[in-house]
């Protein structure tokens, strides 16, 4: 997913953008990046979080960055960031969330003109440097934002740290979000506006889909205005949002109790009380057992000091690794138990699998699971999240194709396994329960997750549900 912080003060903002940056460390375990201007110099860092946590790489180097009043961070779930550039426009640092969809074309379009790429990412172009390609083609930075926006296909929201402040532009879409906030000694923007409380800011509002903002220290400035079609993630409230976050104006946390709720409201399963799987399981499993007046449990415990969320590794057996040692089982409560669990969604199916298995070995009687969202029928074309190599690494395409005995899966053949009421639909959930052990498995219905979180259905994203958003 990835996830940036920037800030524009009049007074030293190094602690700030740090703690800032640090507060999104939920939203990538690859690399994170911070740049600053002292007002004479840009001065950059990048370090890889694949061995250490972001505070532990980068407290050590922070005198350094002393005496800055302007500076941008990032998490970032691949590619090294920020991107620094000299160039006509001046000098300026770039970081980016997103997934260039069309990285190869933007690329392939800049070498006909014999441009060149000196950052590269996993032996392929670095995203981010291609986004400050396209800035850099403008006359001046309002026209290398539209560039931007015209050219990247997927989605793109990115900050420019300059020498005068910075420019904060949303996706054209609005897929990712960035948060405005302030005190009384300047401005931040952010991917999660749970960063801002601690720090002594404040929300101002939401920056609009190919909204960009200038922001200085004498205020700020709209450089292109919104556009006309929203269509930002469903998946921030259902996964990755940090539960204190808002989005649109509307709470994480508070979502996934009403999403959980909506599950309850159509089950009726006799179980002993109801559980989350950690993290963002909990949620939903609060507002379900809220709605159904039944006991909530622990049964799994996180250790959460040195795991991370288990679907960011890219390696496999180490994703597996990471989900089987994070979550400890407290057999206390599972002997003889009927448990309903609550899970955000089922990706690859592999951990939830070996999760099962363990609570069956730790004595636990009945497992039921509910899933927050629709069943992921389609890999996601705009962020890092349910993308892979291959449509087979998702579970439900797996089920799919088996139960059509073809990998050539069209859109017809897909359209009935999003049909809560279809057959094929329910014959689908049979064959997930029966692999993954469960003594029953519902997934949450699109009306209703889109109810639960609150805006208009034409406003979110849920292509890797329905197939049904703006390429």
């Amino acid at each position: 997913m990835s996830g940036f912080f920037g800030c524009v003060s009049r007074r030293d903002c190094v602690a700030d953008v740090f703690y800032g940056t640090d507060y999104h460390s939920h939203l990538g375990t690859k690399r994170a990046g911070l740049a600053f201007y002292n007002g004479t110099d840009f001065n950059r860092s990048i370090h890889s979080l694949e061995s250490a946590y972001f505070r532990n790489k980068f407290e050590p180097e922070l005198d350094r960055f002393a005496g800055s009043n302007l500076g941008i961070g990032v998490i970032s779930d691949m590619e090294s960031q920020p991107i620094t550039v000299t160039s006509h426009l001046g000098r300026f640092a770039v970081v980016v969330v997103g997934r260039l969809a069309n990285l190869d074309e933007i690329v392939d379009e800049f070498l006909k003109e014999r441009k060149h790429f000196a950052e590269l990412s996993s032996s392929t172009v670095n995203p981010t440097e291609a986004v400050a390609m396209l800035i850099n083609a403008g006359n001046t930075f309002k026209e290398g934002i539209e560039n931007v926006y015209n050219k990247v296909k997927g989605s793109c929201s990115f900050l420019i740290l300059t020498e005068t402040g910075i420019y904060a532009a949303r996706d054209k879409y609005g897929r990712t979000p960035i948060i405005l906030g302030k005190n009384e000694h300047g401005y931040v923007v952010a991917s999660e506006s749970s960063s801002f409380t601690n720090l002594g800011y404040t929300i101002v509002r939401d920056i609009q889909p190919r909204e960009a903002l200038q922001i200085t220290r004498d205020g700020i400035t709209q450089v292109t205005t919104p556009g006309c079609k929203k269509q930002i993630c469903s998946f921030l409230w259902v996964y990755y949002g940090y539960p204190s976050s808002y989005y649109e104006g509307i709470n994480v946390e508070d979502a996934r109790y009403r999403c959980g709720a909506a599950i309850a409201e159509r089950d009726d399963v006799k179980v002993d009380y109801v559980a989350g799987i950690p993290d963002s399981g909990v949620g939903h499993a609060i507002g379900y057992s809220n709605a159904r007046c039944l006991p909530y449990k622990r049964p799994f415990v996180k250790y959460t000091p040195t795991w991370p969320r288990s679907f960011m590794p890219q390696n496999q057996a180490m994703r597996d690794l990471v989900a089987k040692m994070k979550l400890l089982p407290n057999e206390a409560f599972t002997r003889d138990a009927r448990i309903l669990f609550l899970d955000d969604s089922i990706v690859r199916g592999t951990q939830l699998k070996d999760n099962v298995v363990k609570l069956k070995e730790c004595g636990v009687k009945e497992v039921h699971m509910r899933i927050a969202c629709p069943p992921l029928v389609y890999p996601c074309a705009f962020l890092n999240f349910s993308s892979s190599r291959s449509n087979f690494d998702l579970f439900t395409r797996r089920v799919i194709r088996d139960l059509e005995g073809t990998s050539d899966l069209t859109e017809e053949i897909l359209k009935p396994y999003t049909d809560p009421d279809s057959e094929k639909y329910k014959k689908m959930l049979d064959v997930m329960a029966q692999h993954l052990q469960l003594d029953s498995l519902k997934f949450q219905r699109l009306e209703d997750i889109v109810k639960a979180i609150g805006l208009p259905k034409e406003e979110l994203c849920t292509h890797c549900w329905d197939n049904s958003s703006y390429m």
